[in-house]
Order: C-alpha cells, then structure tokens, then sequence
C-alpha cells in the first residue's frame, strides 16, 4: 500500500512557475513509476510526465515538453514536478500516482492515486 502527498500548488501568472511535490509512504518507493496527470474542469484526466523506477527515464505529454520536469528523490520518497512558462491552459488540479509496472508510463489505471493540488494559471 503506497499513501500519496501532493503539494505546491497555487496561484501564479502566466509564464510563472510553481515546484509540485508528492511525497509517499512506505518502504519500497523506489520500486514504483510515479506519474503526474491533470484535470480541468469539464475535461478528462490527462497524462503529465512520469519517471522511471531509478529516475533513469523519462516521459512527458507534448503539450508540456520542454516546460515541465520530473524528477524524483529516492531518499526522500518525493517526485517533484518543475513547471516553467505555465499558460492558462495549464489550469487544473494535479495527482501524483504510482504503480509498480515499468511501462505503465501514461496509462490511466495507476495503482495508487493522491488527492490532488489545484493549480490556477492566470492570463
């Protein structure tokens, strides 16, 4: 069982950047692909970025790339989300997930899901 923290959310103006976290219970989370995905109001979730089990690999969605970065700290059970030059677009509130297979990369069914941190992109 993996319990997900996400933080760092908020208010911030366009081209701004915010530093998202998800901080995770348990012994084993290096052995998990973590995920982030997205939510706006009225539209589906949707995939973010993910990182390998060792931070070796990474994945991100093309409407992100090249502005948003994943990483993770092993010895502080913590991925991290690194978000520049955010846009309105980008308005919705965040989840951290995990999931034990290797290729689950951008797939909606993690194992394991946070509550979510709001972030609002002002124009």
């Amino acid at each position: 069982q993996v319990q997900l923290v996400e933080s760092g959310g908020g208010l911030v103006q366009a081209g701004g950047s915010l530093r998202l976290s998800c901080a995770a219970s348990g012994r084993t989370f290096s052995s998990y692909t973590m995920g982030w995905f997205r939510q706006a109001p009225g539209k589906e979730r949707e995939f973010v970025a993910a990182i390998s089990w060792r931070g070796g690999s990474t994945y991100y969605a093309d409407s992100v790339k090249g502005r948003f970065t994943i990483s993770r700290d092993n010895a502080k059970n913590t991925v991290y989300l690194q978000m520049n030059s955010l846009k309105p677009e980008d308005t919705a509130v965040y989840y951290c997930a995990a999931d034990k297979r290797m290729l689950v990369i951008n797939r909606p069914d993690y194992d394991y899901w946070g509550q979510g941190t709001q972030v609002t992109v002002s124009s």
